[in-house]
């Protein structure tokens, strides 16, 4: 099924024991199918990626890919219980990080919720651990 709607994407990292954490609430186009589904938004200013457009990919609660093209362009490959290498590009360059995927958690449908759980690393030393709650709101009742 494929729909505009609402979603709230939630961005909680922790660096040397200190915890930041972003809220967004923005329009999507969603795409979902039992197992599997899209998430299309574009990026703001408070995101940092302003200019830019994200697409997340999901697979079950084993896969997903977080890929990020316009003013600042990065691949992420995300697969349970594995560590991937990706480019990731900043509003300042790009870098080689090393991502590994504690989590995956997939209920998208028009009231659901896609959860992801990984720590980066570059250069093999740890960078950050995050999560990523992305809820998708049902609009069909509201204008707008």
């Amino acid at each position: 099924m494929k729909k505009n709607t609402l979603i709230s994407i939630t961005s909680i990292q922790w660096q040397d024991d200190e915890k930041s954490e972003t809220e967004l609430l923005t329009r999507a186009e969603i795409n979902f199918n039992k197992n599997s589904g899209t998430i299309i938004y574009e990026d703001t200013e408070a995101t940092g990626f302003e200019g830019s457009v994200t697409t997340i990919k999901v697979k079950g609660n084993k896969e997903a890919s977080v890929i990020r093209t316009g003013s600042a362009n990065s691949f992420m490959s995300l697969e349970v219980g594995n560590r991937h290498y990706c480019q990731y590009g900043t509003p300042f360059g790009s870098m080689q990080i090393g991502i590994y995927t504690h989590t995956i958690e997939n209920t998208l449908n028009e009231n659901g919720r896609l959860y992801l759980k990984y720590t980066l690393d570059m250069n093999a030393s740890h960078l950050s651990d995050n999560e990523l709650i992305i809820n998708v709101q049902n609009t069909d009742n509201q204008k707008g």
